[in-house]
């Protein structure tokens, strides 16, 4: 059985690049659903006692588990969201600055890319900071999908379904994605993932 993690700050502690509102129909109803969900699909299950990485890595790429994958992956994914962005001003280790200059040539050019990426992914998904051993590269994901599923570790993620943003931006996704990279990365979060 699942539940909704605590959000590890204040729903009103990202204003005001995110709202109290928004978070209150992202956290309180998106993330809740997708809780709620997998809790129904898996009871009963083989999958009922599974940590959620294990239910995404068994079920991924299974039509006949795709549900299950989905509120699972989406579950996973919001968790991940919500620890990857802060209001502190936080700074990439020397190691992983070390790593975002080596394969995007400055911290400048890596924003740059990660916001593009955000604004280019066509239709509801995510945009990730991945590693693959000791590169560094940036992710677009449809869906639910995720980088477990594909063998890769996430440092950083943003939301870019439209539920994650749609209340304080309307149609401008690149306001959002912007706001996110240049004021709300958690790199305390993506030190401690490398």
């Amino acid at each position: 059985m699942f539940n909704l993690k605590s959000l590890p700050y204040s729903d009103d502690s990202l204003e005001p690049y995110i709202s109290k509102n928004t978070f209150g129909f992202h956290y309180g109803k998106h993330y809740q659903t997708y809780v709620n969900n997998l809790n129904k699909l898996i009871a009963d299950t083989d999958l009922a006692e599974s940590a959620l990485e294990e239910i995404i890595k068994t079920t991924h790429g299974k039509p006949e588990s795709s549900a299950i994958f989905n509120n699972a992956a989406q579950v996973w994914n919001h968790e991940f969201f919500w620890n990857s962005l802060s209001a502190d001003n936080s700074s990439p280790s020397v190691e992983l600055a070390a790593l975002i200059q080596k394969h995007f040539v400055s911290m400048e050019k890596f924003k740059e890319d990660f916001i593009a990426a955000a604004v280019a992914q066509f239709g509801s998904g995510w945009v990730w900071l991945v590693s693959d051993g000791s590169a560094l590269s940036i992710l677009k994901t449809a869906n639910a999908e995720n980088p477990l599923a594909l063998g890769l570790k996430p440092l950083l993620v943003i939301d870019v379904w439209e539920h994650a943003y749609y209340l304080d931006y309307q149609n401008r996704r690149l306001d959002y994605a912007k706001n996110i990279v240049d004021n709300l990365l958690n790199w305390n979060f993506a030190n401690k993932n490398i």
